[in-house]
């Protein structure tokens, strides 16, 4: 592991305008106004590479979610976002692409700081995806359309429809890659003329406090974005509150289904990106050079925290004790540390409380015979856990069967090559989100990904992600798809006109 960081090295590895946005007083954003929380309250953020508080931020309780409903009810009723010409809204969207690369290093940072990641794979890919979200769906704000209708009725008519953004929407975000996340969500309510309240996770919302400058900067109308941060009593109001027309929400399954059952009150529209337990297979014919280091960081990206993670391992016979061992040592040669460290590798779970549930879960499979091949418990300060190996995992296993998102694979052995059997196998949980196959023979793959259900299926590659490709997954993974035409989809609802020509 790297030597740990004080508060101070913290400091002394980021950028003035960082330095500065910590120190700063960061308030609730609502109807284009930085404000107190009604009740005054604040909450610290610990950067769990350390431990240490490094900022702090408003505690918003259901009077302030009371408030930017109103602002965000508002500004959709007048029509100062849905009613621009469209081509308005998309140069407006673009120019908050364009300062999310301006501002890059300061948002990545801030996410560093908050969640932990290495600061490379954090800029160069997590906060340039956002950007390239803006852009993408900055493109489909002057494309959203209707389709005129051949009917059967009796006399002559003229029938179309029209797709029309479905109003306020709540955004209630995850604490793994903060500011992607956030952009995932609002750049298509966005272009679809919604107006939004965003609840960043509790743990992590800097870069979303930083995203109000450039919501500013960008022209957007004051109500259109407001954020709000708090716990999850906030993102509770906002599911209960009538004057919410959708929830959009990534996080535990467990929650999921709390909202489903909390929406029912105005039968609000609700979107859901859940849990997941991927399948990998690594199929003897595979191409180990890339097999191994693929299936390890199916995995030990974001230290295991995503959602998509390929925890369930299934590897051929022929290469079980091959793969392993190349597992093992690609893990050992990773280093864990800040992720402003420039030699990290992995850095930590992103709080006390989730680093005790997913070493809870490593100490259950270990003591329900699941052997550690490398990896384990780290020491010092933060909350540091080694890239995990278990093998001779079995589905009885806790570690096979639920989610751990931390950076833990379970590994097993399979010997049929029968199609249907291993799809039986991959099938074998409640979730449906991810899966990776891993062979040079592609009839055999694309056989393979047609009977696995989940929303996602990777043929040797693992976690890659683009704007225009559909997101979400099947069962207990959640309703619905982000990204692509099907997130624009998501935000709008579909109108018929029916004119009687007599």
């Amino acid at each position: 592991m790297n030597k740990p960081f004080s508060m101070d090295a913290v400091l002394d590895h980021v950028s003035g305008e960082t330095r500065t946005f910590l120190g700063q007083k960061h308030q609730l954003f609502i109807g284009g106004e930085s404000r107190d929380a009604v009740e005054g309250g604040r909450r610290d953020v610990v950067d769990p590479a350390t431990g240490q508080v490094i900022s702090n931020v408003a505690d918003a309780t259901a009077a302030d979610v009371d408030l930017a409903v109103a602002a965000a009810r508002t500004a959709f009723d007048d029509g100062r976002w849905s009613g621009l010409k469209p081509n308005e809204r998309m140069k407006i969207l673009w120019r908050v692409a364009e300062l999310i690369d301006e501002a890059s290093v300061e948002l990545a940072e801030l996410d560093v700081l908050d969640e932990g990641s290495p600061y490379g794979i954090v800029k160069n890919f997590y906060i340039s995806l956002g950007a390239d979200h803006f852009r993408y769906f900055a493109g489909w704000a002057n494309k959203i359309d209707g389709a005129t209708l051949p009917v059967n009725m009796d006399g002559d008519w003229h029938v179309y429809t029209t797709r029309e953004p479905v109003g306020v929407v709540a955004q209630i975000l995850p604490w793994n890659v903060p500011f992607l996340m956030l952009a995932w969500k609002l750049a298509p309510a966005l272009a679809a003329g919604c107006t939004v309240i965003v609840k960043p996770a509790e743990d992590t919302p800097l870069s979303a406090m930083r995203f109000v400058e450039i919501c500013r900067k960008a022209g957007i109308p004051d109500g259109v974005v407001n954020i709000v941060t708090g716990d999850g009593r906030v993102g509770s109001a906002l599911v209960d509150h009538n004057d919410v027309d959708k929830i959009g929400f990534t996080g535990s399954t467990a929650t999921g289904q709390a909202i489903v059952r909390a929406s029912a009150g105005n039968l609000k529209r609700v979107s859901l990106e859940l849990g997941g337990k991927s399948p990998v297979f690594v199929f003897p014919d595979a191409d180990l050079e890339t097999a191994i280091p693929g299936v390890a960081e199916a995995v030990f990206l974001n230290s295991g925290q995503a959602c998509t993670a390929g925890s369930r391992l299934y590897i051929h016979e022929d290469v079980y004790e091959a793969v392993l061992q190349g597992v093992a040592a690609y893990s050992e040669k990773l280093k864990l540390g800040h992720g402003l460290d420039a030699e990290t590798n992995m850095g930590p779970i992103v709080s006390e409380k989730q680093y005790t549930r997913v070493t809870g879960l490593l100490d259950a499979g270990v003591a329900e015979g699941a052997k550690v091949v490398t990896g384990g418990k780290a020491d010092g300060a933060g909350y540091f856990l080694k890239p995990t190996l278990l093998r001779d995992v079995t589905p009885d296993m806790t570690v096979y069967k639920q989610e751990i998102f931390g950076p833990v694979i379970s590994a097993m052995k399979f010997s049929d090559d029968n199609i249907e059997d291993l799809a039986r196998e991959a099938n074998n949980t409640e979730y449906g989100l991810g899966a990776s196959i891993w062979t040079r023979d592609l009839s055999r793959a694309h056989k393979f990904a047609a009977r696995i259900r989940a929303g996602i299926v990777w043929i040797n590659t693992h976690n890659q992600s683009d704007a225009n490709m559909p997101w979400g997954g099947y069962k207990q993974s959640g309703w619905g798809r982000e990204m692509g035409k099907d997130a624009i989809e998501m935000y709008t609802e579909t109108k018929s006109v029916a004119v009687n020509l007599g």
